[in-house]
């Protein structure tokens, strides 16, 4: 009887732990598709950024591959593959976690004096800095660092020294950039006047209706003077800290409107509608983390 590969043991091993996982070939690199799948032509996997009806038996589409079960991990089809295999993957938002992918000594030396302490993997060049949470993915959000989580896969290195720390704010800022730099004197999108905020929808803040606005009226001015570049950014961090301040509140406070007025402050200078709101969104959801 042949032994069983061991890049599949452990493959197994993390499975077992939750941890969705993946084979890799020579080269660190994923199995390609199938016949059926080559090309998407099946539509995609439903886990998949565009999910599509394929559920193909095979180790097709990368990480979204990824799975904890062990029939299909040690199923006919897959087989084959573990033979080849000369190491494994892992889906990091599958298991609902972040890797922070430093790539050489400078982004680890920036990751040290800019990040929260965490679980740390040697890599070849770098390190990865693992964090408890999922967010979507985004390579070269500044020189050598990929942020891989909701749609990459990462090579398995190791369990790592360290305790975890829940994913911060300022790793989710990586990937708030600007989709577009606005034209001159051009607005990229436009919205249609909504209500301001008001003690009509915030019936639960503790804060007094002059305090809030203040705050607000500031933030939205940053927003506004950013008519070059990083009005989204602002946007994000505007958010951040406007919905930190109300953790405390017994709510509602209305954050929703407060979002509404800093999207329209960004969306004013340029930034596109959608990435507006998904940056302020995030900065909204990030602060209610923070205080969890």
């Amino acid at each position: 009887m042949n032994a069983t590969p061991e890049p599949l043991n452990v493959a197994l091993a993390l499975a077992a732990a939750g941890v969705p996982v993946l084979p890799l070939r020579a080269g660190k690199v994923p199995f390609g598709n199938c016949r059926t799948c080559k090309g998407n032509a099946c539509g995609g996997r439903p886990n998949m950024k565009a999910a599509g009806p394929c559920r193909c038996p095979a180790p097709c589409h990368a990480w979204a591959a990824a799975t904890t079960d062990p029939e299909v991990l040690t199923s006919l089809v897959w087989a084959p593959v573990w033979r080849e295999a000369v190491a494994v993957a892992y889906h990091p938002g599958g298991a609902r976690l972040t890797v922070v992918d430093l790539d050489n000594p400078s982004a680890v030396a920036w990751a040290r004096a800019t990040l929260p302490a965490t679980r740390t993997v040697p890599t070849t060049r770098g390190e990865h800095w693992l964090y408890r949470g999922a967010m979507p993915s985004s390579n070269g959000v500044r020189p050598g660092v990929d942020v891989k989580s909701l749609s990459q896969y990462a090579r398995w290195l190791g369990p790592g020294i360290g305790r975890m720390a829940v994913l911060p704010a300022a790793v989710r800022a990586l990937v708030v950039k600007e989709d577009t730099t606005p034209a001159p004197g051009g607005v990229a999108s436009s919205l249609p006047p909504r209500a301001p905020w008001s003690r009509q929808v915030a019936t639960g803040c503790r804060h007094t209706e002059r305090y809030v606005r203040t705050g607000l009226e500031r933030g939205l001015a940053l927003v506004r003077a950013r008519t070059e570049s990083g009005a989204g950014s602002q946007a994000f961090g505007v958010a951040r800290f406007l919905a930190a301040q109300h953790t405390t509140c017994p709510g509602p406070c209305g954050l929703a409107a407060i979002g509404e007025e800093i999207v329209t402050a960004a969306v004013s200078v340029g930034v596109p509608e959608t990435y507006a709101r998904r940056a302020v969104t995030n900065g909204l959801e990030t602060a209610g983390e923070r205080a969890a």
